[in-house]
């Protein structure tokens, strides 16, 4: 279908896309360096305007000009990480929308450490991880499965106040409460790298046009970025080219957004 029905109201994603491409919302995306070209070049096709810098002296003034932060732990070092803090104090003094993904926190206690210091300073609208990285911000085992994960994501949410996201083959979001499922993509999404760094700075392009609804935002970012992949990989399958041409093919459909909106096809269930 062509929308969502999430928290009583039905929402289009033409209209969203739309209202996306208006205000063309400034993205500010402490990203990881090996990401970084193609979160911006995505961001560019869908309509927003992405700034990426990781300079603890100019972080608070970029962040003060942007309607969302996107933190992104890939390559983590001390100035990264204090451009990281400075960027989020920011951001929550002015209420701006924050998405975290805790790139490799299950692999590394330095980077559980800085995750778990960026939670205690507050403010984070969006948590996006796979269920390794968000189990290991749980205290749990990175191998735990079915109902243990969802049952995690639940509880990590309710204790920081975040949406938080576990991506996979289906994609869970829950707000402590609900948990929507957003299901399709493509296996070759992850013979690439930064898909899930894309699906982060995607997110906080849609945080910034619903700031107030990071369920929404959240879930219709995950839905449009599934959708991108699905006919990114057809392209690939149709002119038989390898994962480095799957990667330009997400930012070319990504161009192409209302067109697929309208087509609809997305698989998502509220429960």
């Amino acid at each position: 279908f062509n929308g969502i029905f999430l928290e009583g109201v039905f929402i289009m994603f033409d209209v969203e896309v739309r209202r996306l491409r208006e205000l063309r919302p400034l993205i500010h995306c402490v990203a990881n360096p090996v990401s970084l070209n193609d979160c911006a070049n995505l961001l560019l096709a869908c309509g927003a305007s992405p700034v990426m810098a990781g300079c603890p002296q100019e972080s608070a003034e970029i962040t003060a000009a942007s309607q969302a932060l996107v933190l992104d732990l890939g390559m983590l070092n001390p100035q990264r990480f204090e451009a990281m803090t400075i960027s989020l104090r920011a951001a929550s003094e002015r209420k701006i929308p924050v998405v975290l993904d805790p790139a490799g926190a299950d692999i590394s206690s330095y980077r559980r450490k800085c995750v778990e210091e960026l939670l205690r300073l507050g403010g984070i609208s969006v948590i996006r991880g796979n269920p390794s990285e968000i189990m290991s911000l749980c205290g749990m085992e990175t191998s735990a499965k079915g109902e243990e994960v969802f049952n995690a994501a639940h509880n990590l949410s309710n204790t920081t106040g975040a949406i938080v996201e576990i991506t996979g083959e289906a994609d869970i979001i829950t707000d402590g409460l609900r948990r929507v499922c957003v299901k399709g993509g493509h296996i070759a999404m992850i013979r690439i790298m930064g898909v899930g760094c894309m699906l982060s700075s995607l997110t906080g392009a849609f945080l910034a046009v619903k700031p107030e609804h990071p369920l929404e935002a959240a879930t219709m970012a995950s839905a449009l970025m599934k959708r991108f992949g699905e006919a990114a990989a057809l392209n690939m399958e149709c002119l038989s080219t390898g994962y480095h041409s799957m990667r330009s093919y997400l930012i070319d459909v990504a161009g192409k957004i209302d067109f697929l909106a309208l087509q609809g096809g997305f698989h998502i269930e509220d429960r």
